[in-house]
């Protein structure tokens, strides 16, 4: 699984939805080794939010306009709007992020491992010089309360083990998967549908 998931971060292999994520990943690497520069985190992501505005100059990829009035709610990272009963649009800063790749690969991470609300990155979105990224995820119903007790059995199924609260890593692939309270993993018809994840890959996800 390890070297499936490196192919997808590096874009050799596909996921669900990955192209256009894999493309701006591609995009901001080949730019960024092109500087043959070593710099500060904070200014690596200043450069890469250059180089994403760039990139949607040149391929028509900004978004023009949100609808307002779609709003359902915001937290630190982003915010969401609901386009019809089927979808809901984010717009994300990448704040949880030392750079936006490391945004881009959570979102391969987890159209990887929660294909049902993968998520389909349409554009950026720029506001009072703030860029986000503009993602489409399936609309999540909910029927009952999300029992926390029930994501901890499921990721340990999956080799994520609980460390602290609602974070988790799996020692196996070197990932930290975090922030899984119970509003951002849903529960209906006894389902559990992982609707915001926050990835970060360690040193040892490179590791052979």
């Amino acid at each position: 699984m390890k070297h499936e998931l490196q192919n997808i971060i590096s874009g050799k292999s596909q996921v669900r939805h990955g192209d256009t994520i894999q493309t701006i990943s591609r995009y901001l690497r080949k730019s960024k080794g092109a500087s043959g520069t070593f710099e500060s985190v904070k200014q690596i992501k200043i450069e890469e939010t250059a180089l994403i505005k760039q990139f949607c100059d040149k391929n028509g990829f900004w978004i023009t306009a949100i609808n307002i009035n779609a709003f359902i709610s915001s937290g630190a990272e982003q915010k969401v709007y609901l386009q019809n009963k089927h979808k809901v649009i984010k717009l994300n800063d990448s704040i949880y992020y030392e750079t936006w790749i490391d945004y881009l690969n959570n979102l391969l991470l987890n159209n990887y491992f929660f294909p049902d609300t993968a998520y389909q990155l349409i554009g950026f979105y720029e506001q009072d010089n703030i860029v986000y990224a503009v993602v489409e995820q399936k609309f999540v119903e909910s029927d009952s309360d999300t029992e926390l007790e029930n994501v901890k059995n499921f990721l340990d199924q999956n080799g994520f083990k609980n460390t602290r609260n609602n974070d988790y890593f799996n020692p196996d692939l070197g990932i930290i998967l975090e922030d899984l309270h119970d509003e951002n993993v849903l529960t209906f018809e006894d389902n559990l549908f992982f609707i915001d994840t926050v990835f970060y890959i360690t040193e040892q996800f490179y590791k052979p």
